[in-house]
C-alpha cells in the first residue's frame, strides 16, 4: 500500500512536470499612432568611426580597414598596455602610397621624439595620431584618400615590423 502511494505520487509529479506550465508565447502588438510613422535612423555613409588598439607586445588588434574614398574617417587609437610612452609608445600613421615602410621607419627613428617620430614634417604621411603610452587614447579625423591600398604603421622605433596593416580605400 505504501509502495502504491509512492508510485502514484511519482506519477502525479511526473504528469505535473511534463504537462503543466509550458512557456506562454506572448504576441507583441504595436499600438497604432495616428499621424505617426516609423522612421529608421539613416546611416551617414560620409562618415565612419574606426577603432584600433595597441598593446605591450607590439601588436595592433586589426590588420586591415576598408573605407570609401572621400569619407570622413575618425580613428581612435587605444593603448591597452601599461608600457610607458618612452619605452612602448604607439601611434597610427597612414602612409601615402608607395612609401617604403622600412625606409619610413628608419627616418622616423632619426626624426626622434621631438618630431613625435614623424619624419620630414609628415611629407610621406596622410594622417597620424600623436604618440601615446599605456592606458592612453588618442583620435585623429581625416578624409579618406583616393581609391587604393595604403599601409599603416606605428612609427615608434622598431615597432613597424609588427605593428602594421592595410588601409583599403574603395
Amino acid at each position: 500500500m505504501k509502495i502504491t502511494r509512492m508510485l502514484a505520487a511519482f506519477v502525479l509529479i511526473g504528469l505535473l512536470v511534463s504537462c503543466g506550465g509550458g512557456d506562454k508565447k506572448e504576441e507583441k502588438k504595436e499600438g497604432v499612432k495616428i499621424g505617426g510613422s516609423k522612421t529608421e535612423a539613416k546611416k551617414d555613409d560620409s562618415k565612419v568611426n574606426l577603432a584600433l588598439t595597441g598593446n605591450d607586445v607590439m601588436q595592433f588588434d586589426k590588420k586591415e580597414f576598408t573605407v570609401k574614398a572621400g569619407q570622413e574617417i575618425t580613428l581612435t587609437l587605444r593603448h591597452i598596455g601599461k608600457g610607458d610612452i618612452k619605452i612602448m609608445g604607439h601611434n597610427f600613421v597612414l602612409l601615402k602610397q608607395d612609401v617604403s615602410i622600412p625606409v619610413f621607419s628608419a627616418s622616423a627613428a632619426s626624426a626622434g621624439q621631438k618630431a613625435d617620430w614623424i619624419p620630414n614634417e609628415g611629407k610621406d604621411v596622410i594622417a597620424y595620431t600623436k604618440m601615446i603610452g599605456g592606458g592612453q587614447t588618442t583620435t585623429v579625423t581625416f578624409t579618406a584618400p583616393a581609391a587604393g591600398t595604403y599601409d599603416f604603421v606605428c612609427s615608434f622605433p622598431g615597432h613597424s615590423g609588427l605593428m602594421k596593416g592595410k588601409f583599403i580605400v574603395e
